[in-house]
């Protein structure tokens, strides 16, 4: 596997962040690079750009999550620092897919895997997932297939 560009530019943001003294930004930074390296280790592995976008997705839909629970509990300090990160990691993911681009890779993963009821949910899917990885949001992609396949 080839190294990550993602990763790179991630880790020359945080020495950039470091030299700004920005504390904030150098905190959020490091924690992703925590989580590219916990993997890399425990896997052995080196990532490519495509796990890096799967751990930066889940990483939003983390803290997306967090964020919803910090509003619920009124701790506004909480729900800042989580809307920064998110906005941060945005930063590294590529530009999110139009509803328009984002219809034309269903309609195309349906009619190439020729589903045509539920079942063929999965196949569909695996398809998609790595065209839209880091694009769009996975579980809003489903629900779309889903209504379009029932």
């Amino acid at each position: 596997m080839s190294a990550s560009e993602i990763k790179q530019k991630i880790d020359n943001a945080v020495k950039d962040a470091m030299r700004a003294r920005d504390k904030q930004r150098v905190g959020a930074l490091r924690l992703t690079m925590s989580e590219f390296k916990k993997i890399e280790v425990d896997e052995r592995i080196e990532l490519d750009d495509a796990r890096v976008l799967a751990i930066l997705d889940k990483m939003t839909k983390q803290r997306k999550d967090s964020l919803a629970q910090y509003e619920a509990a009124g701790r506004e300090d909480l729900v800042a620092q989580e809307a920064f990160e998110i906005e941060l990691i945005k930063e590294f993911l590529p530009t999110e897919l139009t509803v328009e681009e984002l219809a034309a890779l269903v309609q195309g993963a349906i009619s190439e895997t020729g589903a045509s009821s539920m079942k063929d949910m999965g196949r569909v899917m695996a398809i998609l997932k790595p065209q839209i990885q880091g694009r769009a949001d996975v579980g809003a992609v489903s629900g779309q297939v889903k209504s379009l396949l029932s």
